[in-house]
Parts: C-alpha cells; structure tokens; sequence
C-alpha cells in the first residue's frame, strides 16, 4: 500500500498532523493507499511556497517563451505517461479505460496548447483623445492561484486551470478531492520533471472543509478555480466575495438533450447514450433530460431501452466493458436515493432501477443504467443533478415547447439538439441558455474551445483563449510625451 504526502516547494513533506486517510479501488472497494490529511498549516506552507516563487527567483523573473517551452515539455512527458496516468484514474474513480487511456494522453494538448499562447498575449496601444497622450495596456498574472478539482476527472479538470495559469505566469496550489487524490499527486512528480521551478505547483490534499475552506480563503490567494457541484461552488463564491477575489467556477448540470422528429433515431439514441451512460453518468455535462418530440418518443424509447440493456457492467479495466462503477460511497447512495423518489414521484422505471450484483460486480458499487418515462419537467428527478446513470425522459410537442421545457432549470452548463433542419439547428443553439450547445453529437470538448455555464453551472471559461485571460489582469498605462504644469486641481 503506498502512502502519499504533500507536494510543497518542490518537496514531497509530511501532514503537520501526521494523519492520513484511505482512498479505495470503487470497483473492488479494497483500500489500496493512504492521503495526507492536510489542514490550515499545510495551506500556509504550500500559499507560502506559490507566493515565494511567483515573487521572486526563477519563474518571478522568466519570460514568457521560457514558459511556454516548460508547459511543452510537460506535455511530451504527459504522453509518455498517459497509460500509467490513466490506469491510476481507473484504478482511484472507476471510469472506464477505455476512455481515460485516450483522455489522460489528449489532456497533453491543452498543455501543448497554452504552452504556445504563453508569448502570444498582446496589449494594445489605444487611440488617445488627450493630447500629448500615449496609452497603453499590458496584461499581467494575478498570483496565488487555488485549484480545487472533482472526482470524477482529476487531471482533465486541473489542465483546464493549470495549463493556462501557467502560461499567464501565475503559481497554483492544487487541492483535489479527497476521494480521488492519487492521478493528482503523481502528476506533481511530472511536473518536477519538466523542470518548472519549486514552488510553482503545489499540492495539499485532505477534506474539503479542513484544506479546501482554508485554501480559498488565505490572503495570499489571488483567484479561486473551482470544479464540483453548485452548492460547493456557492461556499467557494460567498469565501471569494468577502475578499472581493475572483472565481472560475464550473459547476453542475441538468442538461437537456432534445430530439426532433426529423432527427437520426439511432444517431440521437447513440447520443443519449452517450449523454447519460458513458461514465457511468458521473459527469457535469450528463445529458440527463432528454426531450423526445412526441410523434417520436415510444420508438425512440424502445430502441434506447434495446441498446442501453445490452451495455456490459464489470470491471473498468477490461476494454469491453461499457458501464463501470460509481466512484464513492456516498455518491452511489445518492443515485439510488433519486432512484426511489423518482418512482414515488410516479415516474415509470423502464430500465434498471436498483443496484447491479451481477457478473463482473465484483462486489464493486455498480447501479444498472437507469430509464424512467412519464416524467414531468417539474419532478424532482428532471429538476436536481443526480451525477449517476439515470435519464429521465420527457415528451414534447413543438420547437417552443421544447425551448421552454430545456430552458425551465437552475442550470445551464449544455445542451443537445438532434435534427436535420439546419434551420432549427440554429434556432435552437441560438434559444437554448447554456454555455455548449452541440447539433447531432453530444460530449465533444477540445483544449481550444471555451467551456463553462450559464446560471447556476458556473463562473468564466475554461479552455480556448477565453481561459487565459481568466488568469490576467489588465494594466492601463499613461505617459505624458511631454511635461505640463497645468492647473493640478483639475483632472487631466
């Protein structure tokens, strides 16, 4: 059993406390290593580490084409790891190697990305309406930087934030969750290895409240990029607002995904699939509503239902496998909790509805991939995030019922839309209140496009441009081309 510590100015250190916890394989439920339990102290001499080396040595001093070749190194690295890094996701959360064999090496691109952005930041010189005037703008790193990253994709969450934070020359201290610290604490040995200096990266794990809180709220940090469910991004948002800090907040989902009677059946059914089933339906862009055109829907259903029963539940490592388990404890029993609602709210189960104890169950934490029909938008189960493999399915009957019926939700972090009207397609991307729209697929994010949410999914950008100037501050600078000695009493 191996035992992980901090990762503070470029040293692996003890907790203060000298505690640790245990993090178990969900798919086995055997412990398999020990976390360092951090604390406030910990966070004081990992801030302390991040302050010392953004404002001074090496990094307060390097350009930013030296950086950018850094966060390419990094990148070169992070491929030749990636199936190591992937095998210690599946092994920490449960997801599926199929699909974090291929996630942990395409997260080397937004390194690679931002490491070429790093010198490509412009000011601009602007047009001036004083005379004798010259302005001008630069754009500058903010500092300390926070990153707290969830559970259900470690290192894909923290490139999002660490890639362009780097690049913009800020310095970052990681805090991942507790249930899945492991990828994370790894990763910081890459990141030594690419030779970014000590102090620049940073990592403290522990419980949200007891590393996490303390984190967000030290004076010395600049800004707060936070992962993870809305009521966690709340705290994080309330502790941001009294420092007047601030965020980057990507938060949770209940996203629409609406089929027309004009679409693709089996593309829009291998898109609900997608939506909801593919991780285990641990993801915050899960699309678990989906909006069936009623002229459509008993066919559609029964086509869904015929292909979601033949997915295969077992081991997350074997490549065949479709659906693995749910990640934590209390996570699997807030799946089935909605499960039971769902069904006493009179929502009709017609795949799944319990937990699976089948072959390859392994005794592991698995929950059948979950249908329920006659669902009205104003159930609990089509109203809160559930984060498991459960999809509700709601019937409509026009474009503006379909419109007001996605829109009628607290978030707004995605949405899908399948049809072959171009007409609609458009219309839709363009009524839809969320921050991704996707036309006939679903689950499709790149390093160079932005990601984030309407209301109460999220704050700013992740990725593309957008993302590095959630890292920047902008600086207005004036010179005189000339000296004056006017009135001082007046404003210039």
């Amino acid at each position: 059993m191996k035992t992980y510590r901090h990762y503070i100015g470029g040293a692996w250190v003890e907790p203060s406390s000298g505690e640790y916890f245990d993090t178990d394989n969900p798919y086995t439920g055997e412990v398999w290593a020990k976390i360092a339990r951090g604390n406030a102290q910990d966070v004081d001499r990992a801030v302390a580490a991040a302050k010392a080396a953004f404002e001074a040595g090496e990094w307060a001093t390097m350009r930013p084409t030296a950086r950018g070749k850094l966060l390419v190194k990094l990148a070169e690295i992070i491929e030749r790891e990636s199936e190591r890094l992937a095998e210690l996701e599946v092994r920490d959360n449960g997801k599926l190697i199929a699909e974090m064999s291929l996630q942990t090496k395409y997260l080397a691109e937004w390194y690679r990305y931002y490491g070429g952005m790093a010198d490509k930041i412009e000011g601009a010189v602007l047009p001036s309406d004083r005379p004798g005037m010259l302005n001008f703008t630069t754009h500058e790193p903010l500092g300390v930087v926070a990153m707290i990253t969830a559970w259900n994709s470690p290192l894909l969450l923290l490139a999002w934030k660490l890639a362009p934070a780097l690049a913009a020359g800020n310095t970052a201290v990681v805090k991942p969750s507790e249930f899945t610290s492991t990828s994370t604490l790894e990763f910081m040995d890459l990141v030594r290895e690419a030779g970014f200096p000590d102090g620049v990266v940073n990592c403290v794990t522990g419980m949200g409240i007891e590393a996490g809180a303390p984190l967000v709220e030290h004076p010395d940090v600049a800004k707060a990029a936070f992962t993870g469910s809305d009521m966690a991004g709340q705290k994080v948002y309330e502790s941001a607002a009294r420092k007047i800090m601030p965020v980057t907040l990507e938060l949770g989902g209940k996203s629409p995904n609406i089929v027309f009677e004009d679409a693709d059946i089996d593309a829009a059914v291998n898109g609900a699939i997608s939506g909801i089933f593919a991780a285990t339906g641990q993801t915050c862009l899960a699309g678990s509503r989906l909006l069936v055109q009623r002229s459509v829907h008993d066919a559609l259903v029964a086509r869904l239902v015929e292909v979601a029963s033949q997915a295969a539940i077992g081991d997350p490592m074997s490549m065949d496998t479709h659906v693995g388990p749910v990640t934590t404890v209390p996570q699997y029993e807030k799946v089935l909790r909605y499960i039971e609602i769902a069904k006493r709210d009179g929502a009709t189960c017609v795949l799944g509805g319990k937990p699976y104890t089948g072959s390859g169950s392994q005794g592991g934490r698995f929950v059948e991939p979950t249908i329920f029909t006659g669902v009205t938008n104003d159930m609990t189960i089509a109203q809160e995030e559930i984060f498991g493999p459960v999809l509700s399915i709601i019937p409509f009957d026009t474009e503006e019922d379909a419109v007001r019926i996605g829109n009628d939700i607290v978030y707004g972090l995605a949405a899908g839309v399948w049809t072959s009207d171009i007409g609609r397609a458009l219309r839709m991307a363009e009524r839809l209140k969320a921050g991704t729209v996707w036309i006939n697929t679903y689950r499709a994010v790149s390093f160079m496009s932005p990601f984030g949410g309407f209301k109460r999914s999220g704050q700013g950008r992740e990725s593309g441009k957008e993302a590095m100037m959630e890292y920047m501050q902008t600086k207005s600078v004036w010179i005189a081309q000339q000296m004056a000695t006017g009135n001082p009493f007046v404003m210039r």
